[in-house]
């Protein structure tokens, strides 16, 4: 529980513009009009309201009660950073909001959301749960939170950078030329694309409107002879970003955006939206147009998801940059709780930062750095603040889960490390069933076709049978200086039908999460690829490779736990980490300690 007197204020501000709009109630998404992880300060609307600073969540606030939705990542989190009476906390996967809705809003209710906010397939679930009711789900013209939102930040619109050849791999005519075929195969006129992520990767281009993350916010329409209109405002645009756009690309001004919607309801046009992130009001404005709308995936996901060679080069060049950063930070680390330095959670993450912005392409980090200290471990998606900071005791454990943002690729690394030199039975025990997942899907060779789904089993296996298990996925997609969280691969135990294809990056990252006390993650990224062929074999296989570059601490490894193959698998990851980072260590203590750290089990 955390009472604020400004949230107070504000909730109580919203109501009275709700009874002012007729309205019962308002649903209150983490979302922007690209449906990204990050939203730029202006359309951070639910921490504004209620001081919840999670990348995924909602609230619905009604005349007399409100209720803020989180997944399991945040479940500590919210408790400390949300008034939790006036704020019902419930689960957004196993309480979701239509679940909600149905069970509170009051017949006749009129229940409004912002259009821009909510995808089809959102509304389609928010719209069914108000008619159980007898409520009416209501879209706005303006957003009511906005009218009430004093000293709101302006939109971000940052200029529009070239993403080189050098890095893309591919040119934009080449990809627009390729989902071209593929418009025509599927006899579809025009494809709206409403994520950043896949404007920037399809005319390669970047952007810096969110934290975190190379996005330009903006929308284009795929036209089916490989033409773009990109919609932005000129001053974002040089000469230099036009002419490197080149032929086939037609820049408009944002206000175009809604017109040019309309237009393709001419003569009925085919037009394809991905109902997964697509806003709300575009569907809204082709089906009032005339248009025929093809839900279905965005094309540019796949090819944007499986890397090209030069990318997949990139990429570990980039981890192997990134090793080195972490593998100083992790020297300095030990060396310095061996000489008594007093160090917290905000101090080791800045030294790790800082190391990191000495690499070559360092554009940022790629999220903000999870330093969390014994019990701030177990919160899975922890942020230090002076508030929280804690001091890295000895013999508790420390969990830093960090990356950053090259040029040529994303990177993303979890640690958990022991502060001092003996560790409790408990935590050696747990990191060392994490450590068997992780390794087990590490070692995973599966037939083309398969799923992340399919394999999460191998992750948590041998928590399961301890009992025990985490409240999170195994493994998220990674771009290429890109989203460090991409869709449409992924691995957790949530049902998903998109094959892993060569060129795929994920996370592998199992863990247990001890409330309280402290916190285990380990995490590598990993890449897809053809599996060596193997005498006899019928099928093509796919397996991992290990993009990331840095030791496990060895002192919370229980030896007696491991199988042989795991203990061979872990003593070359290791002698790998050593070959590769050793030769680019100029202190002696570093080298030092990553022969002691890679030293075989």
């Amino acid at each position: 529980m955390n009472p604020n007197p400004a949230h107070s204020a504000r909730l109580q501000a919203l109501r009275h513009e709700l009874e002012r709009r007729d309205l019962a109630g308002l649903i209150i998404p983490h979302a922007d009009e690209h449906q990204g992880e990050y939203v730029p300060p202006s359309a951070q609307r639910l921490t504004w309201l209620t001081g919840f600073t999670g990348s995924a969540g909602a609230a619905v606030v009604l005349r007399d009660r409100a209720a803020i939705f989180v997944d399991g990542r945040y479940t500590l989190q919210v408790e400390g950073e949300v008034d939790t009476t006036a704020f019902t906390v419930r689960h957004l996967i196993e309480q979701p909001v239509p679940t909600w809705l149905a069970e509170t809003v009051g017949k006749g209710e009129r229940i409004g959301f912002d259009p821009w906010l909510h995808t089809n397939d959102q509304i389609t679930a928010l719209s069914s749960a108000c008619e159980r009711a007898g409520a009416i789900l209501t879209p706005c013209s303006d957003n009511p939170l906005d009218a009430v939102w004093t000293g709101r930040p302006p939109p971000p619109a940052s200029p529009l950078v070239a993403h080189g050849l050098c890095f893309a791999g591919r040119s934009s005519a080449d990809k627009r030329r390729d989902l071209a075929v593929q418009l025509s195969a599927e006899r579809l006129d025009a494809v709206v694309l409403s994520a950043p992520e896949s404007v920037a990767w399809l005319l390669n281009i970047r952007g810096a409107d969110v934290d975190f993350t190379p996005l330009p916010r903006c929308f284009a329409i795929l036209h089916e002879d490989g033409g773009v209109d990109l919609f932005v405002e000129p001053d974002r645009a040089d000469q230099a970003l036009i002419g490197h756009l080149g032929d086939g690309i037609r820049l408009a001004h944002p206000t175009e955006f809604e017109p040019s919607l309309k237009a393709l309801g001419h003569g009925g046009k085919r037009v394809r939206l991905d109902s997964a992130t697509a806003p709300y009001r575009i569907w809204e404005l082709l089906r009032e147009a005339g248009a025929r709308i093809e839900g279905g995936a965005d094309p540019c996901a796949l090819p944007r998801a499986s890397k090209n060679a030069l990318e997949q080069a990139g990429t570990r060049a980039a981890h192997h940059r990134d090793g080195i950063a972490m593998v100083r930070f992790l020297s300095w680390l030990e060396n310095a709780v061996r000489a008594g330095d007093q160090l917290d959670e905000l101090s080791a993450a800045a030294a790790l930062d800082a190391l990191r912005a000495r690499g070559e392409h360092f554009r940022g980090l790629s999220f903000p750095t999870i330093s969390g200290a014994g019990s701030n471990g177990a919160i899975v998606h922890y942020r230090s603040s002076a508030q929280s900071n804690r001091p890295l005791t000895r013999g508790k454990l420390y969990l830093v889960d960090s990356g950053a943002q090259y040029l040529d690729g994303t990177t993303d690394i979890t640690r958990t490390l022991l502060i001092g030199d003996t560790a409790g039975a408990e935590e050696r025990q747990r990191f060392t069933l994490v450590l068997k997942g992780h390794i087990a899907l590490a070692r995973a060779v599966f037939p083309s076709g398969t799923t992340g789904s399919q394999l999460d089993l191998l992750a948590r296996r041998a928590l399961w049978a301890e009992g025990l298990d985490y409240d999170h996925g195994t493994g998220h997609g990674v771009g290429s200086f890109l989203s460090v969280h991409e869709g449409p691969q992924r691995i957790s135990k949530a049902g998903n039908a998109v094959a892993l294809l060569p060129g795929m990056i994920l996370s592998n990252e199992p863990g247990y999460y001890k409330a309280g006390s402290y916190g285990i993650r380990i995490e590598n990224l990993i890449l897809v690829t053809k599996a060596p062929s193997r005498s006899g074999a019928e099928r093509q296989m796919l397996c991992f490779e290990t993009l990331t570059l840095a030791p496990l601490d060895r002192r919370l490894i229980d030896a007696s736990l491991l199988d042989d193959e795991e203990r061979s698998w872990l003593d070359d990851y290791h002698a790998r980490v050593r070959v590769e980072i050793m030769p680019h260590l100029t202190e002696e203590s570093e080298r030092v300690w990553l022969d002691r750290a890679t030293a075989p089990l």
